[in-house]
Order: C-alpha cells, then structure tokens, then sequence
C-alpha cells in the first residue's frame, strides 16, 4: 500500500466569502496564499492549507491551464481542527474572548491534550487542540 503523508487541504464551503476570509485572515491570522472571486486559500502553519468556497459555486468543472479540477461542493456545519502548542492555549483563550467569540466546549483528553472548541461565522465548528490528543500527537 502507498503511504500517505499528511492531510495538504482542508475545505469549508461558505455562504459569504468575503465575510468568511476576513475573519480566517483578520482573527485567525492565516496568511492567504491565494484569492479570486471563487475561492481563497490560507496558509496553516507551513504544514497545510485551509480552503474557502462558496457553497454551491463549485458544482462544474474548472477548466485552468493546468488541467481541470472535478466539480465539489458542501453544506451545513463542518468540523476541523488547528494544532496549537500547549503553552499558546490561554492566549488563544484571551483572543477568542476579546473578539467576542465563545467558547462553546473545552475537553480535557485521557492522554493530556486539551482542545476548545468554538464557531466561525458560517457555524464551521473550530477546533484548538494542544499536543496529547491523538496517539502521535
């Protein structure tokens, strides 16, 4: 069997783009990597990319030079995870509080991580999590 390496994209499907990239850019500081009137993609971490679409825009075939990329699409709640380090999980506490964010559910995992979990603006349900969660990480 061929190895996987790790997961290179992660895709939310949005209501509103525009909204939707400002708060991953502006309150979740990702860089953008890529913008057009279809999409945005964000830079996490160096070690993957967070993929914005509109709901429902995504539905034909895209034609580019470099080939074509199958039609996709979502809708309703998703769920997705950013690795944080331990000792930046208060700081991301405080952040979320002062942008007016609430934290909806903390967890405390048998092999010591800890993950807070809160909402993007389309009810994307984020994900922090500190190293002890998984078996590996």
């Amino acid at each position: 069997m061929p190895k996987l390496e790790r997961i290179l994209e992660t895709v939310l499907y949005v209501k509103d783009l525009e909204r939707a990239a400002a708060f991953y850019e502006e309150f979740m500081e990702l860089p953008v990597l890529f913008s057009d009137q279809r999409m945005r993609a964000f830079d996490v971490g160096g070690n993957g990319t967070l993929l914005l679409f509109v709901t429902g825009q995504s539905l034909r075939p895209v034609e580019t030079p470099m080939g074509t990329i199958p039609p996709h699409d979502g809708e309703g709640p998703a769920h997705i995870a950013f690795s944080i380090a331990k000792a930046e999980l208060k700081a991301w506490e405080k952040h979320l509080d002062k942008g007016g964010i609430a934290v909806e559910s903390r967890m405390e995992w048998p092999r010591g991580g800890i993950s807070i979990y809160f909402r993007d603006p389309d009810g994307h349900l984020l994900e922090l999590a500190t190293p002890g969660l998984w078996k590996g990480y």
